[in-house]
């Protein structure tokens, strides 16, 4: 009998815990050809989330968790999950219902048709405000165009991945992690599975636009150097139109005698080559602060506890 694992990421998830209970012991009822795990990581709540994951596994055993001593980050919590799931496929999603599912027997049928990594892709985005919706999908269009991977839009984490799949993701440790672009790297035979993306049953979500910001630009600086040969373009136009500017008013003096230009003129010219550079200096910093993250091997987690 083949094992699968649910991967459920948790952070402050009381509110959600309940109904996702219920519509778990539905879908694992209704399946009953396979050997179930739920494995939920608790990436640090400060509610009681992890109470009510200790009082699911005691009910049922197949309700496993993994307790991180702080909060490391959904990025990080993913991969504990990775480390820690025994099943033979792995389907990854949310607490809050978000990710319906009724979409995981089809995702199963996919597997069993020799599919390795079967992702949701969202027909409607739930209750998303327009402003967030169309930063959302700028973002996809952004990193496609400054990226060598393909790159799956209005795809987020809910997917089944084959143990395949999870082996070779558990090799990719970098600290600054950024899981939907390594979906796509890693390759495999992958299949689209649309779906419509629910609101959330309880709470609120902790992705604030800080924090989607910081993630947006760690997509965009994990799998691109884009940026850095943007800098680099704009530094050699900028050094151009200075030489065709520096020509102009040297003919100007030489043969009219034309006076030097006022203040006016010379604090443009002077705020604009600052902007350029310090906008070239933030982003080689963003690549740099990587850099030295990196090199410190510390561990991208660290688990408290890990009952199954």
């Amino acid at each position: 009998m083949k094992r699968v694992t649910l991967l459920i990421p948790c952070y402050n998830e009381e509110a959600s815990l309940p109904k996702l209970k219920e519509a778990l012991l539905s879908l694992m009822s209704s399946l009953p050809s396979y050997e179930w795990e739920v494995l939920m990581v608790n990436d640090g709540s400060r509610d009681h989330t992890l109470e009510m994951i200790a009082s699911l596994h005691e009910e049922d055993q197949r309700f496993c968790y993994v307790n991180l001593s702080r909060n490391f980050g959904k990025e990080a919590a993913l991969l504990a999950g990775f480390d820690y799931a025994r099943g033979d496929a792995v389907i990854v999603m949310d607490a809050d219902l978000q990710d319906p599912p009724e979409v995981v027997p089809e995702m199963l049928k996919y597997w069993e048709e020799g599919y390795e990594d079967v992702y949701g892709k969202r027909k409607d985005r739930g209750k998303e405000s327009w402003l967030r919706r169309r930063l959302t999908l700028s973002y996809y269009w952004l990193l496609e165009k400054s990226s060598h991977i393909e790159v799956l839009r209005n795809v987020g984490d809910f997917r089944l991945l084959d143990r395949k799949c999870i082996e070779e993701l558990k090799r990719l440790r970098e600290s600054e992690r950024y899981t939907k672009g390594m979906y796509c790297w890693i390759g495999f035979k992958k299949k689209e599975l649309l779906f419509d993306r629910g609101n959330r049953v309880a709470g609120k979500s902790a992705w604030s636009f800080r924090k989607l910001f910081g993630l947006a630009v760690d997509g965009i600086t994990s799998f691109s150097i884009a940026p850095l040969r943007l800098t680099t373009l704009i530094g050699i136009i900028v050094s151009l139109l200075g030489f065709i500017f520096m020509c102009k008013v040297l003919i100007k003096a030489i043969f009219w005698g034309d006076p030097v230009q006022g203040y006016s003129s010379l604090m443009v010219v002077i705020l604009f080559l600052g902007g350029i550079q310090l906008i070239s200096l933030g982003i080689i910093g963003e690549y740099l602060g990587k850099t030295y993250m990196e090199v410190k091997k510390r561990p991208v987690y660290i688990v408290d506890t890990y009952v199954c």
